[in-house]
């Protein structure tokens, strides 16, 4: 079920509201775990079932990684840590099997291919949406638990109802516990929290609907042309639409996912801070996929030894995290690559190339990031290594520098989407909406009012819009729903 969908805007989201607000607080987690099992099933069917196993599983592991780690008696530790070590092969086992084990299969085939008539049988193991993300997120769970970051939670529902969340099951961001452990039987349900979450849904639903959808259909055009259709000035169209698709596809999902969660008392932590104002790529992985990037970073990078073991084990570390950050997108050879493309950046910007770039004109610096960006996300949507080898030369003029006939992809209305991609991609709305409050400090209550009014029938019209767009439009998943 889509959170831009007219079936969870009109029945599964009102409904859930309404029952929630009037059944009693003691009862509240209960229903919220009941309710996001239905969710789930709605689009997974019987893959509920690996939710429910990955539920009970990390539940005892968290429970019996505590009860040793509180012992006293010498080996009570070494239990804890096996306890661990078994709780991280069941989830990162059962991830494996679940998004790996095809494209492993695949990858023995070709490699014996040439050489031998060899091929083993490909069984096309469904992928459960959201699997990805809620393995990291059992992951950290059981490591904080062992780290005594947080105590264990007893309570098996609201242990449940945390771990199935459904505005952040299937795509995130990856919500830790410790963030939200004291919410989980304390949340502050008022009218100013459910009116900021349906603001921040509406925005998240109209940077989907609006921006990354209609975008969306160009970058899927471009994408799918012959390489010797393809000029110049089309391959650059269709990456940077896609550039702006992924961020307000993904950033929108963040955005509704948020309000959702803002609407039933939960504090999310922000997921996206304008990535694409970044001035190297170590910046924009400050400000992309922020729930990601941290969980790389606590339980990847610092535990290898993150910077603190020499110049060359702080590079490997680095290129090896983001190895494994592009397989975690996508069971492909075509993320991997993605993934090394931003961890030679990375490792680039540590030596004396970033040192260069911090002494540069700081719109170079923008140029460089963007440009490192654009050419990786070639990469990330292409369908093959030779569509991306192929769309490369188109890009980089190989095949000529025409451009007359990038023309055809365009129309006013994508001009329009464009254009209004690019500048909410950069903090110009949030620095006018400081001022709007530095304004409302000194302004008379009438003006303050008045303000408020125009901003609330500017969201209205907004949600309205939407909902034409949606009615007239097909089946369009977040992109991030395959990861």
């Amino acid at each position: 079920m889509l959170f831009s969908s007219i079936i969870f805007i009109f029945l599964f989201l009102p409904i859930f509201l309404s029952a929630y607000f009037v059944i009693k607080k003691e009862y509240r987690n209960l229903f919220i775990l009941l309710a996001s099992l239905l969710f789930y099933f709605w689009g997974e069917g019987e893959y509920v079932l690996v939710l429910i196993l990955y539920m009970i599983a990390n539940y005892f592991f968290g429970v019996l990684i505590e009860k040793f780690a509180i012992q006293t008696y010498d080996r009570a530790r070494l239990y804890a840590k096996i306890t661990l070590i078994l709780g991280l092969v069941f989830n990162i086992g059962f991830l494996v099997f679940f998004k790996y084990f095809n494209f492993i299969v695949v990858t023995i085939n070709s490699a014996f291919e040439k050489i031998s008539s060899f091929q083993l049988v490909n069984p096309e193991i469904h992928l459960p949406i959201g699997i990805s993300f809620f393995t990291f997120q059992a992951i950290s769970y059981i490591v904080d638990v062992y780290r005594g970051d947080v105590l264990a939670q007893k309570n098996f529902i609201n242990f449940s109802m945390y771990k199935t969340l459904f505005p952040q099951l299937i795509a995130g961001p990856i919500i830790r516990y410790k963030d939200i452990s004291k919410q989980i039987l304390n949340r502050a349900c008022t009218y100013s929290s459910f009116s900021i979450g349906i603001s921040r849904f509406i925005l998240g639903l109209a940077k989907k609907v609006l921006i990354a959808d209609i975008l969306g259909s160009v970058v899927k055009n471009i994408f799918s042309l012959p390489a010797n259709e393809m000029s110049f000035g089309a391959a650059w169209l269709g990456v940077v639409c896609f550039s702006l698709q992924i961020y307000f596809d993904f950033s929108g999902y963040s955005d509704m996912a948020i309000g959702l969660a803002k609407m039933i008392g939960f504090d999310f932590l922000e997921n996206f801070n304008y990535p694409y104002v970044s001035k190297s790529i170590r910046e924009f992985w400050r400000r992309w996929h922020i729930s990601l990037s941290s969980w790389f970073r606590d339980y990847l990078y610092i535990p290898l030894g993150g910077n603190r073991m020499g110049k060359i084990r702080n590079y490997l570390n680095l290129f090896f995290v983001f190895f494994l950050c592009g397989l975690w997108h996508g069971a492909s050879w075509l993320f991997v690559i993605w993934g090394c493309w931003h961890g030679v950046f990375l490792v680039l910007e540590r030596t004396f190339v970033g040192r260069f770039l911090n002494k540069i004109n700081p719109a170079f610096q923008y140029m460089y990031t963007l440009a490192v960006l654009m050419i990786g996300w070639v990469f990330f949507r292409a369908n093959s290594l030779s569509h991306a080898s192929l769309f490369f030369r188109n890009m980089f003029g190989f095949n000529g520098l025409y451009l007359a006939d990038s023309i055809n992809f365009l129309n006013p209305k994508i001009i329009i989407v464009i254009i209004l991609g690019f500048i909410l991609s950069t903090p110009i709305t949030k620095i006018l909406k400081n001022r709007i409050k530095q304004f409302n400090y000194i302004c008379n209550p009438i003006y303050i009012n008045i303000i408020k009014g125009f901003y609330r029938l500017g969201l209205l019209l907004l949600f309205i819009l939407c909902l034409v767009v949606l009615s007239n439009s097909a089946y369009n998943p977040f992109i991030y729903f395959r990861f």
